[in-house]
């Protein structure tokens, strides 16, 4: 099964002045081995937003190219205002990227990995799952 990507994850991934890789980091290296990632053109859009070098603007998008988009329809973004509306009238605030990726979650039947603690809120009035880093699961049992 695949699962998208948010970008909080792939940020983490892509630091280079990361001392020590997280959970979410490994888990990513993981499913990139595994061919299980799935990337949606806002999550890129997101990465690519804000590179001060066009080198390195350059270098990130022929990396990310290796992860094909999925297509988004009309009804992903149907449900992700759904989302966004259930979630604000119980208090819950989120972004327009944050509840595509719900609704594509939802649509397809794929897990979410990510470091946004919002997504477990969302999870609480939306049918999402929400992927955990495999060394999360085998750090609790040790612990």
């Amino acid at each position: 099964m695949k699962v998208i990507v948010d970008t909080s994850v792939w940020s983490l991934f892509l630091r280079r002045a990361v001392k020590q890789e997280s959970a979410y980091v490994s888990e990513l290296r993981e499913l990139i081995r595994e061919l299980r990632v799935q990337m949606i053109g806002p999550v890129r859009q997101e990465l690519l937003s804000g590179i001060r070098s066009k080198a390195q603007f350059q270098n990130l998008k022929e990396h990310l190219a290796a992860f094909p988009d999925l297509a988004l329809t009309t009804a992903d973004y149907e449900l992700a205002a759904q989302f966004f509306n259930i979630s604000r009238r119980k208090g819950i605030q989120g972004s327009n990227t944050d509840f595509l990726i719900c609704a594509l979650s939802v649509h397809h039947t794929m897990p979410i990995l990510t470091t946004d603690e919002d997504f477990s809120l969302f999870q609480k009035h939306i049918p999402i799952k929400v992927h955990r880093p495999r060394a999360e699961d085998f750090q609790q049992e040790e612990g």
